[in-house]
């Protein structure tokens, strides 16, 4: 509990200086929430950038956005006038965590069982198949398979919809979450096989097989947990994965998840979206990250002994 405590405050200057980062990037980027293809006129854009802060020096404005942050308030949109960042990320964050959440669990229910099969098939016709599949699936990124599936399954098939948000409907996260699932899926079984491989030539294994188990009971007792560890220490920057490839499928199947809004917010230089999306995805991670550590730690008591020490 203490170790937890000690990794959830480790987190606060981790975060602030990403958001300090952020804050100065988003700054230096060329152009301006107001910089439009027709120009405004010099009073307008004044009062405009006087209206949001825009006006008052760097330090003074990151000092007022700092201090509004701690209220949980991360300011209006600047060219969405009529919502706060607040509310796009109450809009969209549901939608990309399903996404994101059903990709990931997708990944595991087929990647797990993917890689042990060809760990236990080690070369033959079925493990040669299954790591030649998955090469091709880590090669091939989201922002190409994403319009192959569109157009085969909802193009020229007409199976799924390719584009929109009903709801939630299962018919309309089906490419999506395929999509953004492809590369952790082919990763993940990639990894289970090497790790299944490793754990299967230790000792402790062939001394159990030289008691005569059974060789199922070696494979889920004696080689699958430890071969976990590997696989969970992935799932952090899995996540990450996921949450970044979801910038590209949400605006490839027109979701209106925080991707999506991220991708706008960036192209029209609107400050404080782009800045409240980082800081809700740095958020995500860290917290992903700290999980996944606490929980290697819950079945691996190697670490536990390695901490309390």
């Amino acid at each position: 509990m203490s170790y937890a405590l000690r990794r959830l405050l480790g987190l606060v200057p981790t975060l602030f200086i990403i958001v300090s980062l952020a804050f100065v990037l988003v700054r230096l980027a060329p152009g301006g929430p107001f910089d439009q293809e027709q120009t405004l006129a010099p009073e307008i854009k004044a009062n405009l950038e006087r209206a949001y802060g825009l006006d008052r020096p760097l330090g003074e404005q990151y000092l007022r956005y700092l201090g509004r942050l701690a209220h949980g308030d991360l300011g209006p949109s600047m060219r969405l006038r009529d919502f706060t960042v607040n509310e796009l990320i109450a809009i969209g964050l549901p939608v990309s965590l399903t996404i994101g959440g059903l990709a990931l669990a997708l990944s595991l229910l087929i990647g797990l069982p993917l890689g042990l099969g060809a760990a236990l098939a080690r070369r033959r016709g079925l493990d040669r198949l299954l790591m030649a599949t998955t090469a091709l699936g880590i090669a091939i990124p989201p922002y190409v398979t994403a319009p192959l599936l569109a157009l085969v399954f909802g193009i020229y098939l007409r199976w799924l919809p390719v584009a929109g948000w009903e709801g939630g409907q299962l018919r309309d996260l089906v490419l999506p979450v395929v999509a953004l699932a492809l590369p952790t899926l082919a990763y993940l079984a990639r990894l289970t096989r090497a790790s299944v491989l490793e754990v299967a030539g230790l000792p402790f294994v062939r001394a159990a097989r030289a008691k005569g188990l059974s060789e199922a009971r070696i494979v889920l007792v004696h080689v699958l947990p430890p071969a976990l560890g590997p696989v969970l220490a992935y799932l952090g920057p899995a996540a990450a994965g996921i949450l970044a490839g979801s910038l590209v499928i949400e605006t490839v199947f027109g979701l209106p998840g925080m991707g999506r809004f991220l991708v706008e917010g960036a192209l029209n230089r609107d400050y404080t979206l782009v800045l409240g999306k980082v800081i809700v995805y740095a958020t995500l991670v860290l917290l992903l990250n700290l999980l996944v550590d606490l929980l290697r730690a819950l079945l691996d008591p190697r670490i536990r002994a390695r901490r309390r020490a």
